[in-house]
């Protein structure tokens, strides 16, 4: 047993309950959640104490009485066919009421309508608004119209969630201001410093997060509660004082389409156009602002600040370059997989805190019991335990911690042995990496996105969100491996080459998608950019569909290099390349194949190496191109260790270089080298007892999710 390095919610009514379980799991530091208060005798128990303020929520009487502060977005309406020369269309027909209300006093300016069968957007004059309802003359039958129109949110919706998941009933339901409005920004200050004056106790205020939530539209449809949501989305940042001030700031019109995007909306998954990137920044450059303002409030009473990066986190972007003028001492990160324990660990603040799930609600985030009579919550603990442990072996984690309502937890002595056991673990990898760095191979992986470094280590939202996103996939396999990983922009390589210091490129997700590239790929400068970057020596990985645009001579736009492209459908490729499959190191030490994923996969030259096929189609390939070498893998599942383990090779195979450090032989044992302190760290990360042979320790056996810390021989 040790201590520290762990924060543990308490809770108003269970002061024994909390105290005992501090220091059964070493907690140093007692937070509230939303729905929860500490007691004096909680306070007063010797613990740092976290205090959550969400300031954009925090005032709701302020709120009700300034309705015009409150924050706005840009929906599309449900298309509507035409069936005669006129339409009228319910702007908000199918979207939660609870949330939004139409904005019909100085919004309509920025409302647009269009004829989706055609593209065209539909003139001023040509439409009006009828009390709630848009009616549009002079429409073509068989045509589909929509409404892009201004909407203002009246429930915020971490509240709402909250309040469906805790079933608040009557509780008041909170909504959320636009700091936009100099009058609200000065309120924030306000109550900002009269909490401080009254919360002494407070040593860290934990900002939840800033201003902008994630977008989250909720639908009024039992079928279809909600209509969308995107973690890296700007869609929640818009109302008509901040779209009038880019324009004088940047002498540009950003228009609704801008954000609505035929409803795909401002998703991260979207390549960004640059007008949005312009908004992006215009936005940040306003939050950093203000949130310093904040920060310094906070220091001013002797108080540290962090940012919990979940929820309203837009316009934060630690990874912008901007995040230190924020002035934060710490950041917190709910996390579910180890990409995002790198995503973390590599922000440029002093402490980086990890929030564990299950969170201790009563449902789990997909509305399942978990801490509910027959539940066993310790199995949900040790599965994404052992899967954010991987990104933690790899950086390091000054704090762990839960959150939520702790009284649930008093019926399960198992989960309450098991957080006692994590958060040991937590310190014993946290002091190795206080010793000294973990080793790598000499190997720099460069992930090449649109997005490039302000999207390192994450793909919009937690992996479990995105399941079938083979992009997040390589994420979560790369973070839990002894690579240094650093994320490029498209247009960057495209003007200045790959970086010398990488050594091997990876190119990864669906067609069209930012992950991918899209239409990035058709800039030539691009692709001889790569190609001479392969043909000098370095490596070249693609998953699933990269450099991919159906254009010219295929749709894979370097399948020169790759020896492998993928048919669309309109080739009708009946006469494909036969092949042999070969005995490839990519399978080697209980790597994987993936399962197969897309049609229509053929060979484009001679030459080469095929270790996986499904059918006539080549799944697993390694090709050479010059004095370069690229490894194509038509999906990857991070799930199964297997193909983590085809992941690592595939990029020893691109670098041309053998393993240097041990590797257990069952790819379900991650092995960290910390030479610093002549420790080996042995981590079972899967649900299963295992043997396994380390090279200089023989055969091992760890028990389901077993760390194990051994002498370096």
């Amino acid at each position: 047993m040790g201590s520290g390095g762990f924060t543990i919610p308490g809770e108003s009514g269970h002061e024994a309950y909390t105290l005992a379980m501090a220091e059964k799991w070493g907690a140093d530091v007692v937070r509230d959640s939303d729905g929860t208060k500490l007691s004096p005798e909680i306070l007063d128990a010797g613990l740092g104490v976290y205090s959550t303020v969400c300031l954009i929520r925090e005032d709701n009487a302020w709120a009700r009485a300034h309705q015009d502060t409150l924050q706005q977005n840009f929906l599309m309406s449900e298309p509507v066919t035409a069936a005669g020369a006129e339409v009228v269309i319910d702007p908000l027909a199918t979207y939660s009421l609870d949330q939004f209300r139409l904005n019909t006093s100085d919004g309509v300016e920025f409302w647009q309508v269009f004829d989706r069968t055609t593209g065209e957007e539909i003139s001023r004059d040509a439409w009006k608004l009828d009390g709630d309802r848009v009616v549009i003359t002079g429409t073509l039958p068989g045509h589909r119209y929509t409404v892009n129109f201004l909407a203002t949110r009246l429930w915020e919706e971490i509240s709402m969630y909250n309040h469906v998941t805790n079933d608040w009933g009557d509780k008041e339901r909170l909504m959320s201001v636009d700091p936009r409005h100099p009058a609200a920004a000065e309120h924030l200050v306000e109550w900002l410093e009269a909490w401080c004056v009254a919360n002494p106790a407070t040593t860290v205020v934990r900002f939840t997060s800033l201003f902008y939530n994630f977008a989250w539209f909720w639908g009024s449809e039992a079928d279809r509660p909600h209509h969308y949501a995107d973690w890296g989305s700007y869609d929640f940042t818009v109302s008509p004082l901040a779209l009038r001030q880019f324009t004088e700031a940047t002498g540009e019109t950003i228009t609704s389409e801008d954000f609505v995007n035929a409803g795909r909306y401002t998703s991260t998954h979207n390549p960004p156009s640059a007008i949005y990137e312009r908004w992006m920044a215009f936005v940040g450059e306003f939050v950093r602002e203000l949130g310093a303002r904040l920060v310094d409030v906070v220091h001013r009473h002797g108080k540290a600040a962090y940012v919990f990066y979940d929820d309203s986190w837009v316009g934060i972007e630690p990874y912008s370059g901007s995040f230190e003028e924020f002035g934060f001492d710490g950041i917190i990160k709910s996390v579910f997989s180890a990409y995002e324990a790198r995503l973390c660990a590599g922000v440029p603040t002093q402490t980086h805190e990890l929030r564990l799930h299950p969170y201790l609600f009563p449902v789990d985030l997909e509305g399942k019991p978990t801490f509910a009579p027959g539940c066993r919550p310790e199995d949900d603990l040790q599965f994404y335990w052992t899967r954010v442990r991987r990104g933690m072996l790899r950086a390091r984690i000054d704090r762990i911690g839960l959150g939520g309502y702790l009284s649930l937890t008093e019926p399960f002595p198992a989960f309450q042995d098991a957080v006692a056991d994590m958060a040991d673990q937590h310190r014993a990898i946290r002091d190795l990496h206080l010793a000294g760095e973990p080793a790598v191979e000499p190997v720099t992986v460069g992930v090449i996105t649109s997005w490039g470094a302000l999207r390192t280590w994450t793909a919009s939202g937690h992996l479990h969100e995105n399941p079938d996103l083979v992009f997040n996939h390589a994420l979560e396999s790369l973070a839990g491996q002894p690579y240094r990983v650093e994320f490029l922009r498209l247009d960057d390589v495209a003007a200045n080459g790959v970086p010398a210091r990488v050594d091997v490129l990876l190119n990864a997700g669906p067609a069209g998608t930012a992950w991918s590239g899209g239409d990035a790929w058709l800039d030539p400068a691009l692709q001889v950019a790569v190609r001479t970057f392969v043909a000098a020596g370095g490596g070249f990985i693609g998953i699933q569909d990269p450099t991919a645009v159906h254009h010219g001579l295929g749709v894979f736009q370097l399948s020169d290099v790759l020896g492998v492209d993928r048919d669309p459908g309109d080739l009708a490729r009946v006469m494909k390349r036969s092949f042999a499959l070969s005995d490839s190191a990519l399978l080697a030490d209980g790597a994987e194949a993936p399962a197969p994923r897309g049609t229509g996969l053929f060979l484009t030259r001679a030459g080469v190496e095929v270790a996986a096929a499904h059918g006539d189609a080549p799944t697993v390939t390694v090709a050479g191109f010059g004095d370069g070498t690229a490894v194509y893998l038509a999906n990857l599942d991070s799930n199964s260790a297997g193909q983590r383990r085809l992941l690592a090779n595939a990029v020893q195979v691109a670098a041309g270089r053998a393993v240097t450090l041990p590797r257990a032989d069952d790819p379900r044992v991650d092995v960290t080298v910390f030479p610093a302190s002549s420790t080996i760290a042995v981590a079972n990360a899967s649900g299963d007892a295992v043997m396994a042979s380390l090279p200089g320790l023989g055969e091992l056996s760890l028990e389901p999710g077993e760390l194990r810390l051994l002498p370096q021989a």
